[in-house]
């Protein structure tokens, strides 16, 4: 393995219905994994349990750990359901309202009872202070620095755990935003705080302000978590560093994320597609569609020109779960992916209308879909595959969690009725309604980022994902399909991959033609710097520190901007033509056309500061699970593939005892333990020489 670290690799990916636990040992490059029930309310109680049981099975030594990485939906959870601290807003008089009024725009002109979403202050926990700063930074008005001590007085008496600043103009000149949270700290010590130009140093009042409040909402529960899930680990023998897993792609320190838990927002679904991008790699393909399908949601992602694309905002909490603009806006980088409502517990039910629907509303992990035997009585996706013959009720989880046919049954009986149809017809429907949807939703996603799918390999990962590859693959017209080792935890994989990054920006909004090269070198070089502090103290050297520079542009009078990478050249007089050459290749490819004669501007630049990229070779699944086994081939059992047509009877095999070259040209179910692949009529499977799963449309 081409890594510095030392030991084995551990990392823990915490979803909605599952913990991910993944342990990699470098020097033989051998994997093992587990799946776990998420625990509720505290995550971390089914982390520590996990990860001892994973030791203990496979008589691994917790202190030969070298490094773990984390990714958990815990900041996105507390968002959503509001369980964030008490929290309280400083900001410039006359901008109390910001985070109620918002964008202009409606997120549905059509719905005459919109819902925005609610603040996460309550007005009256929204102080102003008398200061002014212009839009070029300059002050207009000192800042009354009483006014904070009667804020900071009037915060205690509420029993505010957590404090905002959001100054006017405080991504320019931060020195009121500085000397504001000295006298916080000052006056309320164990309160959290949160500034704007740290968290989010961006133009735009209403999001940087949004972003900053959610920042502070978290801290303390993330302060909490972190520290205790570090703690845990440590008591647990465990004394390599915890990373953490970022939104763009990267990981940091405890302490980092714990200030920012903000950019936690993606933390797991961002290495299932760093496990897409590896695996493809290794088959050959340079284009690929993460596709990444768990419990509750399922995950895409396109790779353009071998790479993932970055947004530059992202929403969390949303009024309609999957309608953009319904929700929380926040200014942090993140992986630009999809997440749609379809996950194997996701729930089947009829409409208002009477029309059937699957999802967004899922079973979760408590109580599960009906055949987990836990309480659950609604249809879902797991008790369709169940019913259809896809799954293996005695083979979950690798047989550490037995399903209950009859409940799925049971379940889907209850919808068919409502249809009029028999149990099979409503199980293969829900079937091909949640595939449906999410080939919808991919469409879209390629085109509004002006891409051709038809050039991309899907990579299935996550529980559900093998089970839905082909008929995904299918309807979007691929003839391709990767299934990886280990794919059911292919987003805790991914998160091993992840090197350890930070992103900064700032707002500089000038023309090219008036573009300022020592200016810019100056600010640039300022963010670099402060980068570099932030990855060397997560334990990188010096030496292998990666820098990559971008710029947000547009043409003068649009709204919102691009992302651009610029050229890793010395910065000279032919920088801003560099530049303006970047930008027309990058529009030209999303947009099809130039607007030739208008001026072009620039509005943020970043930098994103990384460490080196593990890179495992071939990945090889312990097969502990397998011994004792004579041959791949376990039985058979009848599988539906559409309805109407009865079950069809084919092979089942055991993915551990499948060797390199091994082939399959007909219909099969192919088990491991965290997941199951299906090969539907019409398509063939090989098996790779990383183990992975090939499948493919003959012709």
């Amino acid at each position: 393995m081409t890594d510095s670290i030392n030991g084995h690799l551990l990392a823990i990916d915490i979803g909605g219905t599952f913990t991910d636990l993944v342990l990699l040992d470098p020097s033989a490059d051998a994997l093992v994994a587990s799946k776990v029930l998420t625990t509720y309310p505290d995550p971390s109680v089914g982390v520590l349990a996990g990860v001892q049981d994973l030791f203990e099975e496979w008589q691994v030594e917790a202190g030969s750990v070298g490094r773990t990485v984390h990714g958990t939906t815990l900041i996105t959870n507390a968002l959503i359901e509001r369980k964030g601290s008490r929290t309280g807003l400083i900001t410039t008089a006359g901008f109390r309202d910001a985070l109620e009024i918002g964008r202009e725009g409606r997120y549905d002109i059509y719905d005459l009872f919109l819902e925005r979403p609610a603040p996460l202050v309550e007005r009256r926990r929204r102080r102003e202070v008398p200061e002014r700063v212009d839009a070029s930074g300059a002050v207009l008005t000192p800042l009354d620095e009483e006014a904070v001590r009667q804020a900071c007085a009037f915060f205690r008496a509420e029993g505010i755990e957590a404090v905002a600043i959001v100054f006017l103009h405080g991504y320019l000149n931060s020195a009121h935003e500085q000397r504001a949270r000295a006298l916080v700290r000052g006056q309320l010590p164990d309160v959290a705080v949160a500034v704007s130009h740290q968290v989010a140093p961006e133009f735009r009042e209403y999001e940087r302000t949004s972003t900053t409040v959610a920042n502070a909402y978290v801290q303390p529960l993330a302060a909490r978590y972190l520290k205790g899930l570090e703690e845990g680990l440590g008591a647990s023998g465990v004394r390599a560093p915890l990373h953490i897993m970022l939104s763009n792609g990267g990981s940091c320190s405890v302490d980092t994320a714990a200030e920012f838990p903000v950019r936690l927002v993606e933390s797991g679904p961002c290495g299932g597609a760093l496990a897409a991008a590896y695996w493809g790699k290794i088959a050959g393909c340079r284009e690929v569609l993460a596709f990444d399908m768990g419990g509750t949601t399922a995950k895409a992602i396109l790779t353009a020109g071998g790479d993932f694309a970055l947004a530059s905002e992202s929403e969390v909490a949303r009024v309609y779960r999957f309608k953009k603009g319904s929700g929380l806006p926040l200014l942090v980088p993140v992986m630009d992916m999809i997440e749609i409502g379809a996950g194997g517990g996701s729930i089947a039910r009829l409409s208002d209308m009477g029309l059937p629907v699957v999802g967004p509303e899922s079973a979760g992990a408590d109580p599960g879909p009906a055949c987990y035997g836990r309480g659950g009585t609604q249809p879902t996706v797991t008790d369709a595959d169940l019913v259809l013959g896809l799954l293996n009720a005695d083979y979950f989880l690798g047989g550490s969690m037995v399903l209950d046919p009859e409940a799925a049954q049971r379940a889907v009986a209850g919808l068919g009725a409502a249809l009029d149809m028999s149990t099979e017809r409503a199980a293969w429907g829900i079937h091909q309604l949640v595939d449906e949807n999410m080939a919808n939703a991919v469409r879209v996603h390629a085109a509004e980022r002006g891409l051709d799918i038809r050039s991309h390999t899907l990579v299935a990962t996550g529980g559900a994902g093998p089970v839905h590859a082909c008929g995904l693959a299918q309807r979007l017209g691929l003839d391709a399909v990767i299934v990886p080792p280990a794919a059911g935890v292919g987003s805790a994989f991914g998160l091993i991959l992840a090197p350890i990054l930070f992103d900064f920006v700032r707002t500089y909004v000038v023309r090219l033609e008036d573009l300022d090269i020592d200016e810019l070198g100056n600010l640039l070089r300022a963010l670099e710097v402060e980068g570099r502090g932030i990855v060397e103290a997560a334990g990188v050297t010096a030496a292998d520190i990666e820098v990559r520079r971008s710029a947000d542009m547009r043409y003068v009078g649009q709204g919102f901007e691009i992302r651009v990478e610029l050229p890793d050249v010395p910065f000279d007089e032919r920088m801003a033509s560099r530049i303006e050459e970047a930008f027309e290749i990058e529009y030209q490819r999303l947009y099809g056309r130039l607007c030739a004669g208008v001026p072009i501007e620039s509005v943020h630049w970043r930098v994103a500061v990384s460490g080196p990229r593990p890179r495992p070779g071939r990945v090889e699944i312990r097969r502990d699970r397998s011994a004792g086994k004579i041959g791949a081939l376990k039985g058979r059992r009848g599988v539906v593939f559409a309805a109407g047509e009865g079950a069809l009877d084919v092979p089942v095999y055991d993915r551990y005892l499948l060797e390199e070259g091994f082939s399959i040209e007909e219909p099969a179910i192919i088990e491991e333990a965290e997941s199951t692949t299906v090969v539907r009529p019409d398509w063939q499977c090989r098996v790779g020489e990383n183990g992975e799963l090939l499948l493919a449309r003959p012709g």
